[in-house]
């Protein structure tokens, strides 16, 4: 795990960056693009392209400029050419989209597939030119793709292979479609082996314009951390063994090659956002960790974009946006020590399982060499030498992905680190709040013990009152008793001796 670096960035653009395969956030200029995640981003003449996303819950429409010379954004307002060339249909745009492709081709850019409000039965090819700020329509031959978001789309040689994706009513595909870049004209091979799962957000990667790399991934319920490849020649499917460390399982992540090396940055699972930078040597399929970052920076969210850019013969990733609880529109750069100037005559094909080993290679020399020594010193000296040599390479191997495995490991417990302490944070948050509503609680229930207590005075009150009330109602009920018992008895008396006498 590194930290990020987080300086300055001269007149110098991008070679100010003075370490290798560590990220570097990228302050910019102009207006910033609205932050986003799901987009498509691609580099054609020093400068990068970013169209559409997704944003809230909304799709975008917008086509964002960053220039590598100034490091300067601007926003391009595109106009659309109908079927007649001459006709403009003023400064709309395409309609909003997200989970598409961009792919630079020549000095132009096609647009594929993606998600919209109002999605189409089939794909549609679309193409951006930049001199002239235009979208135009290309007519395609064939049976086209069913629309589609989250699928990849891979340049390989002269044909974008489209693969996978979400099509209508959330199903998820894992056909293999065929574009003639050439013909225009849209094939659906049938392939032998055993195909991935049906999948969306995974990444794939072309290697020496004969095999198609597909990573990772994910359904509904899960997310995947598989290899598999594609020879595009006999169009069979197959799992090549990797080595190294083991990916953890990711959707939404983003890759670029650069040489026979295949960067992963980003994406996540069910559990948990995904830190590391990986890198897969296509010819030994051999997994190693770059990087590690942390905090919300693009090349840790889901949905990021990553283009490589070359500048002075220095190969630089530049990782674009994303989403990781937050929207992003940073700018983070990476300089790359892996070097993409491999010579294709020095590429090895795949045999049954993939790529072949240049290891494998130089023991078939070495074994060239010993059959035609006739002098059995030398022989047995160079089956020393051969044994020395494999022992010290195995140790070396096996070191290497300890190394790697103890650098993952740290990052892992980094991360978790700081979810705690973020965790920390908001548990002493919630706690501060309740201890403000007891307090609160604590004065209602005072004030209300008052107000019991005022009550029960009053209660003692109205029962003095109503006694004394009681007490006066009874003495009135004797004196009204005794008036009229003494009113009764003196004509009773004056009535009776009337009667006698």
């Amino acid at each position: 795990m590194v930290d990020v670096q987080d300086k300055e960035i001269t007149m110098e653009g991008l070679c100010s960056i003075s370490s290798y395969d560590q990220w570097a956030r990228i302050p910019v200029s102009g207006p910033l693009p609205k932050p986003r995640y799901k987009h498509a981003a691609a580099v054609v003449q020093e400068k990068m392209y970013v169209f559409g996303g997704n944003h809230n819950g909304r799709y975008l429409g917008d086509m964002q400029v960053l220039d590598f010379k100034s490091l300067s954004w601007s926003k391009l307002e595109a106009k659309i050419q109908s079927e007649e060339p001459s006709d403009l249909t003023g400064t709309a745009s395409l309609p909003p989209c997200a989970g598409h492709a961009l792919v630079p081709w020549g000095n132009k850019i096609l647009c594929l597939a993606g998600h919209t409000r109002e999605p189409t039965e089939s794909l549609s090819v679309k193409e951006f030119d930049p001199q002239t700020c235009t979208w135009s329509t290309l007519r395609t031959y064939g049976r086209s793709p069913s629309s589609c978001g989250g699928q990849s789309v891979t340049l390989v040689g002269g044909t974008l292979v489209v693969f996978g994706g979400e099509g209508d009513g959330r199903s998820l595909l894992n056909d293999l479609h065929v574009l003639d870049l050439e013909t225009m004209t849209w094939d659906e091979f049938e392939t032998t082996g055993t195909p991935p799962s049906p999948r969306s957000e995974h990444a794939a990667a072309c290697y020496a314009d004969r095999y198609l790399l597909i990573f990772g991934g994910g359904s509904h319920s899960t997310c995947f951390s598989d290899l598999h490849l594609l020879d595009i020649q006999t169009m069979e499917w197959s799992r090549p063994e990797h080595q190294g460390i083991t990916p953890e399982p990711r959707a939404g992540h983003a890759g670029v090659t650069v040489g026979e090396n295949w960067f992963i940055t980003g994406g996540g699972n069910n559990k948990k956002g995904v830190p590391e930078t990986l890198v897969l040597n296509m010819s030994t399929f051999v997994w190693s960790v770059v990087t590690g970052l942390e905090g919300r920076a693009p090349p840790t969210s889901e949905g990021s974009s990553l283009v490589l850019h070359k500048v002075n013969g220095e190969d630089f990733l530049v990782s674009f946006g994303g989403y990781s609880g937050r929207y992003s529109n940073e700018i983070y750069a990476l300089k790359s020590s892996r070097k993409s100037g491999v010579p294709s005559g020095q590429l090895n094909e795949p045999e049954t399982n993939g790529l072949a080993s240049v290891a494998e290679n130089s023991s078939r020399g070495v074994i060239f060499e010993i059959e035609e020594l006739q002098d059995e010193k030398t022989i047995k000296r160079a089956d020393t030498s051969k044994t020395l040599l494999q022992a010290v390479k195995g140790e070396k191997s096996h070191i290497e992905e300890k190394l790697n495995q103890e650098e993952l490991q740290s990052s892992r417990l980094k991360q978790e680190l700081a979810n705690v302490e973020t965790k920390n944070v908001e548990l002493t948050k919630e706690l501060d709040l309740v201890r403000n509503q007891l307090s609160a609680e604590e004065a209602r229930a005072s004030q209300l013990e008052n107000e019991i207590s005022d009550l029960q005075q009053r209660l003692q009150k109205m029962e003095t009152l109503e006694k004394e009330s009681e007490s006066l109602r009874l003495e009135k009920d004797a004196e009204s008793d005794d008036s009229s018992s003494g009113s009764n008895q003196r004509p009773a008396d004056k009535g009776f001796w009337r009667w006698n006498g």
